[in-house]
């Protein structure tokens, strides 16, 4: 009698047995993703298309882990406990009835949340533990975790969700025993998906697209273009008007030349290299494309790249940046300030301050320049800290703290009136400014904003970044303000957008036109560089 442990088949054999019982015809990309998912290192990310039948994947592989070692336990998690159940009764299902397993499930064993297979070595922790990904797991033990979809549009619409997400993602590393894998599958919904922070970390990946070729022009507005391959689908648009465009009829194709009878005047994508052309013909994808609301959806949901779901109102990415720093020129008795060689003939100045507060809001400080063309130039975005004032206890002399942050901001930049937002905190800041900028010439004034804020923030920057008329200096870009400006919603009231409040701020009193300095003659000089001038209220210390 032989005593030869017996032989395991692969997880690609045992698929396939399943899809001969199920009647299914096996596309290429699901034997790639089968080999992919029994190779894969203990951090694997699997990225595939909406529709590519992940889930079906995962339950086969979950019943065939099982099969090869029936003390092996999983902790399952989803975006929500019901979402995860289903994966767990798939899985159910495929053991129950594959010739390979249908002996590993005793009946009445367990619920959908958690069971045990026949051969399980653990009773404290079940073979499958089914949660969802904010529900509580801590006392769990697991071999392999896998988070299915756990990247959605509800859990990831803020920095703080993003967060509380990865936090709780954090807890999978101290339930896995040693060895233990961790596998990501899903589709990414927002610019900074936990899949690409995972990829990063070294992680075995395999991202399987709609279409493995893509190129896009975004506006249409020529008849002829030249295209980096041939193009097997031309859509035009998204959401109700898009369409699949038809070889001969909207459009000719002379080698990698796209020809249109007449310019389209929208955007048009084209695509090659149809992971499953059979499944997703012509028909489903243009029902697909209408179905879709946004452009960033589909990018995101199809060709899987990192976008949110939802269109990016206020893209960072449409500022120009510019790396130099104004200077002021004198020449036949005046003076001028130049940006490179371009001239300013205004500013503007915003604080949208704060008390610096556990939750509350920054205390944000933007400086605008404007040239005589009406460009803008978003020169300073930075947050002020600690009191909005320190004062010398002898002298009662302003000393330190916000104010004299912007004393130096106006004395360094030539400033000469500093508007400051009296909501909340802002009421008695005015006051205490005047009394730090004594002596530079320097104006404050003071706006109470009653309209809404995110009224009042696309008001202020959408159209300076459509025509792509709005500039900013490195430094801009580098700080907080790029990722206020990517994750801005305008459905949202609670968000962080100090920096783009204050940047709004300014632009919208733009521009200011500076006048003559007043004052002592030991006072700070300011020369009037600007070419008109303004009335503005001044503190002086005679």
């Amino acid at each position: 009698m032989s005593t030869e442990p017996e032989k395991k088949v692969s997880l690609l054999v045992f698929f396939l047995i399943w899809a001969k019982r199920m009647r299914w015809e096996v596309p290429d990309i699901h034997i790639r993703a089968l080999i992919w998912l029994e190779a894969k290192g203990h951090l694997a990310v699997l990225r595939c298309f909406r529709g590519f039948g992940k889930s079906t994947i995962l339950a086969i592989y979950n019943a065939w882990r099982y099969y090869k070692d029936p003390a092996f336990r999983i902790l399952h998690q989803s975006e929500a406990d019901n979402t995860a159940y289903k994966t767990s009764r798939d899985t159910q299902n495929v053991i129950r009835n594959h010739p390979l397993t249908r002996h590993l499930l005793p009946p009445n064993q367990g619920t959908v949340e958690q069971w045990w297979v026949e051969g399980a070595a653990d009773f404290r922790n079940a073979s499958m533990f089914a949660k969802g990904i904010l529900s509580n797991v801590t006392s769990a033990r697991a071999d392999e975790c896998q988070n299915d979809d756990v990247e959605v549009p509800r859990n990831i619409a803020t920095p703080e969700a993003r967060e509380k997400l990865r936090y709780r993602l954090g807890e999978q590393t101290h339930i896995l025993v040693p060895g233990g894998s961790k596998l990501y599958i899903g589709t990414p919904h927002t610019h900074d998906s936990l899949y690409d922070e995972i990829e990063a970390m070294g992680a075995d990946c395999l991202t399987i697209r709609m279409f493995a070729q893509e190129h896009r022009i975004q506006l249409a507005k020529d008849t002829r273009y030249t295209l980096p391959f041939v193009p097997e689908v031309v859509f035009s648009g998204i959401g109700k008007h898009a369409r699949v465009l038809v070889a001969g009829k909207d459009f000719k194709l002379d080698g990698l030349q796209l020809e249109f009878l007449e310019a389209p005047g929208t955007l048009i994508d084209c695509y090659a290299g149809s992971a499953w052309p059979k499944r997703f013909d012509l028909i489903e994808l243009q029902n697909r494309r209408v179905e879709t609301r946004t452009i960033n959806e589909w990018d995101s949901q199809y060709q899987l790249h990192s976008k949110p779901v939802t269109d990016v109102r206020l893209d960072p990415a449409r500022m120009i940046p510019y790396a130099i720093e104004p200077e002021i020129r004198y020449a036949n008795g005046a003076c001028a300030m130049y940006l490179g060689n371009i001239q300013i003939v205004g500013a503007a100045a915003y604080w949208d301050c704060s008390l610096g507060k556990i939750k509350s809001d920054a205390s944000a400080f933007s400086l605008i320049l404007t040239d005589a063309r009406g460009q803008l130039y978003w020169h300073v975005c930075k947050g002020l800290e600690g009191e909005i004032a320190e004062f010398d206890e002898r002298t009662e002399k302003i000393t330190g703290g916000q104010v004299k942050q912007v004393r130096d901001l106006v004395i360094k930049y030539q400033i000469t009136r500093v508007v400051v937002e009296t909501n909340g905190p802002g009421g008695f800041v005015p006051t205490i400014l005047r009394q730090a900028l004594k002596g530079t010439g320097c104006g404050v004034g003071e706006e109470h904003s009653s309209t809404n804020k995110q009224k009042r923030i696309l008001d202020a920057l959408e159209s300076p970044l459509s025509a792509s008329f709005l500039w900013a200096h490195v430094d801009v870009l580098r700080g907080p303000l790029w990722d206020q400006m990517r994750d801005f919603n305008p459905a949202l009231t609670d968000q962080d957008d100090d920096y783009l409040d204050s940047g709004a701020g300014a632009i919208a009193q733009t521009p200011v036109r500076i006048g003559r300095n007043v004052g002592k003659p030991t006072e700070v000089r300011r020369d009037d560089w600007r070419t008109n001038a303004g009335v503005h209220e001044v503190q002086v210390d005679y």
